[in-house]
């Protein structure tokens, strides 16, 4: 057996995936991370704790597979994206706790300088918006005690997780990251392919913080041969969403897909062309494969599964997410119910960093059912915003095909071709955020020869076609769109 192995390091777990040739699932391998809130819109992360569940993972998957080192062609890597961690050279160790993508904490920062927001946008595809790493890099710097001294001086370095884990698996010596890492940073540009030294000074950030810019697939490096009972190639490097991008082969313009995780992250390739939207969605490196980038537009939803999670850990209104299917079969409809999951502000169209979560229309009838099934269905209201600013954006896909945890469950699934009246396509293999890095350094590896020969290894496991009449649909989503407008700042 070939076998490839990825590293899908995300945001509530840490997990190792071998797969071979063809692109099937071998063994696998996960732990759950912790989160940590230490004050209302902040959301921090264990770099160090990411670090040993990673090697664990890796180890579990290795052995279950019955897989020696020699046995893997690559390594690819892929991540949760944003999340920032700063750390110092000499010893490896964080400075302070990652900063996830989530975290609020920068928001008047953003608000302040709001006035900057289309020249960012022209530089780099985004928004300013506390989501990226930028404003990240600069309040660690200013929080810990004589760090930004250090940075200027070139003692510590800065990386999204894909970098902490590539200097850590390397054992300190490769201090690198790829393009689709990179660009979300808001210190990319996306004209150059390079930090930006006006961006920099912008946001405070020393360039010797910064991290070697690569392809998607390329020999990033080693691992120590300690780690795993000798040396692998780690050959592929994505952030989560242009992986999962690779894993549902999206390889020509006007494809598109979503990832139904954490959030929700919808991308829609638009090839060679930087195309700047004018719905407040963001211009994106879709993957760099020979120093040749392919771009795409995408929409990012920040509470998708973790609105699930919220349903079980915080409210106690089910025990396990696989309870949701059953109870939104269980009602008719949810009775005019809706659940806004704004916990940490609004993504994409709206970009409010301020509103807040809400559920509107509750009566004495309303249940556990009404409010799991509202919740449910928030992830389709939220993905026909997306689909209607990239269809303003762009072009109108003729079909969406999906992927991610949630889309398991049927219900869901079918809740999406009916909201969005689009044709929903679930593949065989919905680990695809995991499958799309081990492409990657299969690409490196010589595994695959093209992406010709990656996309003919995608598969339909099942379709789902649009039930509901189209002004249902549509009267359903004006709901929505007034439940929106009641949470968002300056609207209640």
């Amino acid at each position: 057996m070939t076998a490839l192995l990825a590293i899908d390091q995300g945001t509530t777990s840490t997990r190792a995936i071998v797969f071979d040739r063809g692109g099937n699932k071998r063994a696998t391998a996960q732990r759950e991370l912790p989160q940590h809130f230490p004050k209302p819109g902040w959301v921090e992360h264990d770099a160090e704790h990411i670090w040993t569940d990673t090697v664990a993972c890796v180890r579990d998957a290795m052995a279950e597979a019955g897989l020696q080192a020699a046995d893997i062609a690559a390594i690819g890597i892929t991540n949760q994206r944003e999340t920032t961690v700063v750390w110092d050279r000499a010893t490896g160790k964080p400075i302070h706790r990652a900063i996830v993508w989530q975290d609020r904490r920068t928001s008047a920062f953003c608000q302040q300088h709001q006035d900057r927001g289309e020249w960012l946008n022209r530089k780099t595809g985004l928004l300013l918006d506390p989501y990226f790493s930028a404003t990240k890099i600069a309040w660690i710097l200013d929080a810990v005690p004589g760090a930004r001294e250090r940075a200027e001086n070139g003692e510590l370095a800065f990386g999204t997780i894909d970098s902490w884990l590539l200097w850590q698996l390397t054992g300190g010596t490769v201090h690198a990251t790829d393009a689709t890492n990179a660009c979300r940073t808001a210190l990319f540009n996306l004209e150059t392919q390079d930090w930006d030294d006006e961006l920099l000074a912008f946001f405070g950030v020393p360039r010797a913080l910064m991290p070697r810019i690569r392809d998607s697939a390329c020999a990033f490096g080693r691992t120590e041969a300690g780690l795993f009972g000798g040396e692998i190639l780690i050959g592929g490097i994505a952030g989560d969403q242009q992986a999962a991008t690779i894993g549902q082969a999206c390889f020509q313009p006007g494809m598109i897909k979503s990832t139904y995780g954490t959030g929700c992250f919808m991308v829609l390739n638009t090839g060679d062309e930087i195309k700047l939207s004018k719905n407040r969605l963001l211009t994106t490196v879709a993957y760099r494969l020979k120093g040749k980038p392919t771009f795409a537009l995408e929409g990012s939803i920040f509470v998708a599964g973790a609105a699930v999670q919220w349903l079980r850990d915080a409210m106690h209104l089910i025990k396990a997410a696989g309870e949701t299917e059953a109870l939104a079969k269980s009602i008719e409809d949810t009775q005019g119910v809706y659940l806004v999951p704004a916990f940490t502000g609004l993504g994409a169209p709206y970009w409010d960093p301020e509103a807040r979560g809400a559920i509107f229309g509750l009566t004495r009838d309303s249940g556990i059912a009404h409010i799991v099934r509202a919740a449910l269905e928030s992830v389709s209201y939220q993905t026909r915003d997306l689909l209607q600013a990239m269809s303003d954006d762009a072009v109108r896909p003729r079909e969406l095909r999906v992927d991610g945890g949630m889309v398991v469950n049927d219900w869901l699934s079918q809740s999406l071709a009916d909201i969005l009246q689009l044709q929903v396509l679930r593949p065989r293999i919905v680990e695809t955020t995991a499958l799309g890095a081990a492409y990657l350094a299969g690409l490196e590896a010589g595994v695959y020869q093209s992406l010709d020969e990656i996309a003919a290894l995608w598969q339909q496991e099942r379709e789902f076609s649009p039930g509901m009449a189209t002004d249902r649909a549509d009267a359903l989503y004006a709901g929505w769109q007034d439940a929106i407008a009641r949470v968002r700042t300056g609207h209640a």
